[in-house]
């Protein structure tokens, strides 16, 4: 077996998939100037709630934009690219740039608790489960 095949396999068995690649918005997305791109995301579930990460290096508390409206979760991050005008890089593997993101919520969701926590370059939601979804204890009789 090749080792594409066995990764291959591993992927089909796994229940978390992965994507390490930064990718670049649709110009649509965005009105401002400069590339943007679609931050990588990690969501995981808690007792209580669904949990998302996504990097954003570069991006201060600041210049971040998170809104809700009607199931549609959007995340904006701006970078200040003013440092980095007058540099010509002869090779580069990081590309600078924002970030936008859209998520679509269920109704399994607390709209009116979700939180977001930025550190480092990180940026954190928290949206936890409506009480009607989250773990019930069951009375036997």
């Amino acid at each position: 077996m090749s080792y594409e095949q066995d990764r291959s396999n591993l992927r089909d068995s796994s229940s978390v998939s992965t994507n390490t690649a930064k990718k670049e918005a649709l110009a649509a997305d965005t009105t401002y100037a400069g590339k943007t791109f679609s931050p990588l995301a990690d969501i995981f579930e808690t007792k209580n709630a669904l949990v998302i990460t996504l990097d954003m290096p570069g991006v201060q508390k600041e210049n971040v934009s998170v809104k809700l409206e009607n199931d549609l979760l959007e995340i904006e991050g701006r970078v200040n690219l003013s440092g980095f005008e007058s540099k010509k890089p002869i090779y580069s593997e990081y590309n600078v740039g924002h970030y936008h993101r859209r998520f679509s919520l269920s109704n399994k969701i607390n709209r009116e608790l979700i939180e977001a926590k930025m550190l480092d370059g990180v940026l954190t939601l928290t949206l936890p489960k409506a009480a009607e979804f989250g773990p019930k204890k069951i009375p036997i009789s």
